[in-house]
Parts: C-alpha cells; structure tokens; sequence
C-alpha cells in the first residue's frame, strides 16, 4: 500500500533549446558532385529531478503507521539552506565538419562516399565535491562470475568534470545500381560508421547528485534513524530537526544513504556500424517488390555500472549456482546506496530483413504489404530515466554491472504491416482519400525473474533458473502451502509455458520471451479543397480525420493489449520470491508468488491492459498546404 506525493514528479521538467547552423557548399565536377559544409547544434537543457523531494517515509505495516512509530525507511532530496531547488544546467555542442562525393560512373552505377568528423564540446563548468573525490570505489566492471574472482581495479569519481572531448570520424559509402537501365530492377546499399546523441538526462544526474547544488538522494534505514524520529507533514521538518543526518550546505563528508553518478570521462556517444543492402523489383500487373537486409553492430554502445558493488562473497550450491553477496557485503562503502558511472560498451547488434510489395491498382486504389523479421541483442536497454533506474531496472543472472548480451526490449521478430487507400477527385476542386492500415506483431517481449531481491545485490532483478525437475528447487511452507503443492503448481507452470518448458536446467534469458500477437486497424479520412486562384501555385484547404484503433470501435475485444497476469510495468514474470538460503545445503529458497495455489494458477494467464492505449480514439486535424 502506498499513498501521498508520488516519489518522482515533485518539481521534476526538463527544458530543452536547441540552435543549429548548417552550411554546405557544392561543387559539379562532369561525373562528380562534391559537397562539402560544416554545422554546429547547441543544445541547452534544464533539468530539475527531485526524487523523493516530499520526502519518503516505509513502514513495516499499516498498523505502524497510524500508531506513529519510527520509519523502517527515510529519504529525501533538498535545496540547501532552505533554498528551492533551481535545476541543473547544461551546455553542450556538437561540431561536424563532412565532405562528400557523389561519382556517376555511369548511367547506371552512382557511387557515393564521403567522411564526417564530430566533436562533442562541454561548454559549462562544473563544481567537483571533495567528499566524493575522497572516496575509493570498484571499477564495477570486471566479471562476477564466482566470488573474489580477480583483483577489482581502484576506481575514483570525479563529479566536478565531463568528460573529456574525443574526436569521432565516421567513413561511409553507398551505391546505387540500375541494373538494367530502365529502373526495372534497382539494386542500393552502404556500410558506414553512424555516430548519435542520447538522453541528456543522464548526463544532468551527474551534477543533479553531486551534493554541490542540492543534497544527494539521501535514503535512511530505521538503524541510521533516531529514537525520536516519528512522521511529520512537514517534508522539510526531518531536514530541519536533524542537522546532523541532513547537512544544509555540501559537506566534508557525504551524507549516509547518498546516491551519486558520473559520466565516465572517456565516455563516447553511441555509434553503430551500419550496413544494408536491397532491391526493388518491377513485377507485371503494376507491382514493385523491395527486399532489404540491415545489419548494425554496436561500436559505442551505452550501459551503467554501479562502482560502489563489490565482488559477491559467496556462490549457491546446487544447479543454482550463481555467486551472491551475503547480508551487509553489497557495498563498497557502507554509506553510498549507489555510485553509478554512464560508460561505453561495444556488444550489441541488430539485424532485420523486410519484403515489401506494393501496386497502384485501377480507379484510384493503391495498396501495400510488407513482413519484416528482426533480431536485436544488447547489454541493456536502459529501462529508466536515471542512471540508478537504468540499472536497477535491468535483467541479468550473475551481476547487474557484468550484463550478458541478450534480447533487446525494443525488437519483437515478426512484424506484418499492410495499408489500402482509395483516393478519388471531383468537382475540380475537391478529392477525398480513404486509408485503412493494418499493423500485427507480437506484444513485446517478457523476462522472467523472481519477485525481490535473489543474489543480495540489493536489487530485484535476478533472473529465473528452471529447474529440470522439482528436486532441484527448494520450496518452503508459505501461508498453506506445502513446499510439495508449491513445486507441483511450479512446474505446471513450466510446462504450460514454450520457452520455460525449453529452459529446463538453464537459466533464462532477458526478454527471450515473446508476446502474444496483436492485430490492429486505423483508419485515415483526407478531404482536400485545391485552386489555383489565378496563379500557377496550387492552395489546398485539408482536413483529416483519423480513427485509431478503428477495430477497437467495432468490437471492444479487438486490439487490446494484454500482459501476464505475473508481469510488472516492464513486462518481467515473476511467478517465484526468495526466501534466503539454507543453512544446511546453502541452496536458495523459495515460494510461490501468490497468497495460494489457486491464485498463483490464475494468474498464470494474459489480462488485458486497461489504458488508452487499448481503446479506440479518435483525431481531427487541418492543415493549409501552399
């Protein structure tokens, strides 16, 4: 049960502005077509993240609360001084200097090639905090695979820099290839270096939990609280009353429970090695068919680390054996909840092939169908948006900062769009165009995982080992059921899933799972008013209407969305809790997630998701085109 200010809205926007300048200059050559040009973007943000900023208070139960005991949990994030918080701010540019040449070997063949260069520049000053320059931390990206499994580099933050400004040259080259001469079959491609930009929030996290312009996150157990410590409306009140605990100015020492981050200082932005070939083909009866293949490698890809995890000390027993930290060793030092480092990585790939097929029929029909099959693998896809979320939210079996390269969230396999459009002038003045497009693919992608925290690294995000058998899990007494019917109603549920049934004596993959399929319709009306009025450009009146999810309006079980009755908000089933380790075996324990058996079966099933989202809505828009 949760009520009052939710914890991550307070006083939380970002404001962005951006301002570009582009100049190119071309030059013709007889057979080639220079282009050369410089362009600079600057891109301003204002970020204001306050987590915990009405402060947060937990407690063991309900009862507690109203009879006003002391808090098992604490935290919050304030101005100093009693200041408000103004936000961080951020300057950054980006400088591209590129050529190019497009060399028409012939009448059929194009060739084009060139080079871009870019640097990232940090145009505003930061202050560093001692306190946090003082500390030593891990280099939280070794291999975690077995306890202590080899010595952890020394890793010390510097919150007072960004990083360092590194040069990024990207080649590419393409071609265009009509093999015949008469474009009845065209073939193109490339392979290129592709440099982008990311969040900038991420990099604001780093000031934001500096401690230099606002306090850190602090977050407090019931140990680190007084005796005296009891709930107060006042969110400034604890702040106020306990000097000691909430320093109002940035300290020599960091404040117990602080959650800081930093930019890696040879961090890079993302960037990929792009690669693509394809054809289009003119077939009889008025049909073009494209077929494309894309690949793209990571070369820069983004992740978090937390340097404050240590090592696990310990490894489980059994088929289970992933290494785990015992009670009080997941933390470097003692007093930091996190210390999260934005940093590069270069594993990740993504591959897909489309065949598309369109035709301009009679009478004004036109119609288009395409299937495209998609593979993605990556370290994480940063399912947050801070630094801690990030991580926290990603899915692993041996270590959050050791992430295995795996499904990516964002890909499902097999998508099948399709669209069909009439489109009719009369009057001179007037047509009238009518769109149905139609989109099936599966619903995303699941992981499957257990309910808290499985390995003591302080995090809920431990993924699920499937057992061969119901030996090889240890289930124990939960509210009335038996560590027997648990493990029973367990691998039934295995059993009536196809890729857990094909997991057994493995552990699973993050979003290997994937989703149900769904189909959709939407529905697109264009009414368009055209003259000339005595000139030779042409004015439209437009006017559209679009009906979203039109299938919806027919029928309310018609695209709706749905996700398993176990999943959370990041679509991870999680049918199992952790209940410690035994003693005797020093293998985990566990139970169902769920009150009884009868519930954990019935929530074994897809529910559909209430949220717009699922419905049917619709859009009405104009426009003046001249």
């Amino acid at each position: 049960m949760s009520f009052g200010y939710e914890l991550f809205t307070y006083n939380n926007q970002v404001k962005n502005n951006t301002f570009s300048v582009i100049n190119n200059l071309s030059i013709n050559l007889d057979k080639h077509t220079l282009t050369a040009g410089i362009a600079y973007d600057n891109i301003y943000v204002n970020n204001n993240y306050v987590r915990e900023g009405t402060s947060y208070y937990r407690y063991a139960s309900l009862d507690d609360f109203i009879n006003n005991v002391k808090p098992t949990a604490f935290g919050i994030t304030y101005g100093y001084n009693g200041e408000a918080i103004k936000g961080v701010e951020m300057s950054f540019g980006l400088g591209s200097l590129y050529v190019q040449d497009e060399w028409n070997i012939s009448k059929k063949l194009k060739l084009t090639y060139g080079i871009r260069a870019e640097l990232p520049m940090y145009h505003n000053e930061l202050k560093n905090n001692p306190a946090i320059s003082a500390l030593t931390f891990g280099d939280g990206w070794s291999t975690y695979n077995s306890p202590n499994a080899q010595p952890m580099w020394a890793y010390k933050m510097d919150v007072g820099a960004w990083p360092k400004s590194k040069l990024q040259v990207n080649p590419r080259i393409g071609f265009n290839w009509d093999v015949k001469g008469d474009r009845s079959l065209q073939v193109r491609g490339g392979t290129g270096l592709f440099a982008g930009l990311l969040p900038f929030v991420w990099f604001t996290n780093q000031p934001t939990s500096s401690g230099t312009i606002q306090s850190p996150e602090i977050g407090k157990v019931a140990a680190d609280l007084p005796a005296d410590f009891r709930f107060d409306k006042d969110f400034m009140a604890q702040v106020n009353r306990y000097p000691s605990l909430f320093p109002q100015t940035m300290s020599s020492t960091l404040p117990g429970g602080s959650a800081i981050a930093e930019v890696a200082k040879d961090f890079k932005m993302p960037r990929v090695w792009r690669s693509n070939i394809a054809a289009d083909i003119e077939l009889p009866y008025n049909m073009i068919l494209t077929l494309e293949a894309l690949v793209s490698k990571d070369i820069n890809a983004v992740v978090q680390r937390n340097v404050n995890l240590p090592y696990p000390d310990k490894m489980y027993t059994g088929t289970d054996n992933r290494p785990y930290w015992s009670s009080g060793k997941n933390k470097i030092n003692s007093g930091v909840s996190s210390a999260m480092v934005l940093a590069n990585a270069n594993k990740g790939f993504q591959s897909s092939f489309t065949a598309q097929l369109t035709k301009n029929f009679s009478y004004g029909f036109s119609g288009m169908v395409a299937y495209t099959y998609n593979v993605s693998k990556d370290l994480s896809s940063n399912p947050g948006s801070s630094a801690n979320s990030a991580w926290t939210s990603n899915l692993d079996t041996w270590a959050l900062n050791a992430p295995a390269l795996s499904y990516s969230s964002f890909a499902v396999p097999h998508r099948l769009v399709g669209s069909l459009t009439y489109r009719i002038e009369y009057a001179k003045h007037f047509a009238t165009s009518i769109s149905v497009y139609y989109s099936g693919a599966a619903q995303g992608r699941s992981s499957y995982a257990y309910s808290n925290d499985q390995n003591g690294d302080g995090n809920s995000s431990d993924l699920l080992y499937v057992p061969a058998d119901k030996s090889e899990l240890l289930f124990v007494t939960s509210g009335t059921m038996t560590p027997e019917a648990q493990a029973d109603a367990f691998m039934a549920f295995v059993e009536s899933d196809d890729y857990l049934r094909n997991r057994k004596g493995q552990y699973t993959e993050r979003f290997a799972k994937v989703n149900p399929w769904l189909n959709r319709f939407d529905v697109k009306v264009i009414q368009d008013l055209f003259a000339n009025f005595g000139t030779e450009r042409k004015y439209t009146l437009q006017l559209t209407l679009d009906i979203i999810n039109a299938g919806n309006l027919l029928n309310s079980n018609w695209g709706v969305y749905s996700r398993h009755g176990m999943a959370n908000q990041y679509d991870v089933i999680m049918p199992l809790t952790f209940k410690g380790v035994d003693a005797v075996t020093n293998k985990p324990k566990y139970a169902l997630n769920a009150t009884d058996v009868a519930a954990f079966n019935a929530k074994n099933a897809m529910v559909n998701s209430v949220t717009t989202g699922s419905t049917w809505g619709m859009q009405l828009g104009v426009r003046f085109i001249f």
